[in-house]
């Protein structure tokens, strides 16, 4: 059996959309990947992406905001931007990491029902995402 993929998926506050893509990646990879998240500013986990990806079975409670920096000595097999900004500012990691980038809107900036709406929006875009990087670079594994 080969050793699990280490992935790092970053975004600018680590706030919403990396930790629902951890959420989602440890979930769907299950034994498969080792999965982390963090942030160029980090900041806090919003209360909005955990009741989001409750609904969708997917506990990220106990999941906490932390800076790139944190894995600047770390190897992995993929990093996945989930913004811009991280795109744009993301660090160079050494070895034979593949670099993947998906745009998924920041839900973080509306209120009420419709930051509710765009949480969904952006959870289903990253499951879509998933899903179909599970599909294409865990399955051989």
């Amino acid at each position: 059996m080969s050793l699990r993929k280490r992935v790092l998926i970053l975004c600018t506050g680590n706030s919403a959309r990396s930790q629902m893509a951890e959420g989602l990646l440890r979930s769907l990879g299950g034994e498969k990947v080792q999965v982390f998240s963090a942030g160029i500013d980090p900041s806090f986990v919003r209360p909005e992406a955990i009741e989001v990806m409750a609904e969708a079975g997917v506990d990220i409670s106990t999941q906490r905001s932390k800076s790139v920096t944190e894995f600047a000595n770390v190897s992995f097999d993929y990093v996945i931007t989930v913004c811009d900004h991280a795109n744009a500012h993301c660090p160079v990691f050494s070895g034979a990491v593949k670099r993947l980038h998906w745009s998924i809107e920041d839900p973080a900036g509306f209120s009420g029902e419709q930051a509710t709406e765009k949480f969904r929006a952006a959870r289903d875009k990253l499951q879509n995402r998933i899903k179909a990087f599970v599909a294409r670079e865990l399955a051989s594994d």
